[in-house]
């Protein structure tokens, strides 16, 4: 019986790894959907620019554009 089951568990196995590679080679994982819905969310906060007006000097409060 061992005889008749290992070498069908082996081509089994053989089958399903070569299957598995043909599949990764011919592009069926590729996510097709989420490169059209990308465009729907926002940025990462990370990501957005800091606002452009100078540092203030260590002990200073930084300028409001305020007079006083």
């Amino acid at each position: 019986m061992i005889f008749v089951v290992l070498p069908l568990g082996l081509l089994i196995a053989t089958a399903a790894v070569l299957a598995f590679i043909w599949a990764a080679r011919s592009g069926q994982f590729d996510d097709m959907e989420t490169p059209q819905v990308r465009v729907l969310f926002d940025d990462e906060p990370g990501r957005r620019h800091a606002p452009t007006e100078p540092d203030a000097p260590a002990g200073q409060d930084p300028p409001t554009g305020r007079r006083s």
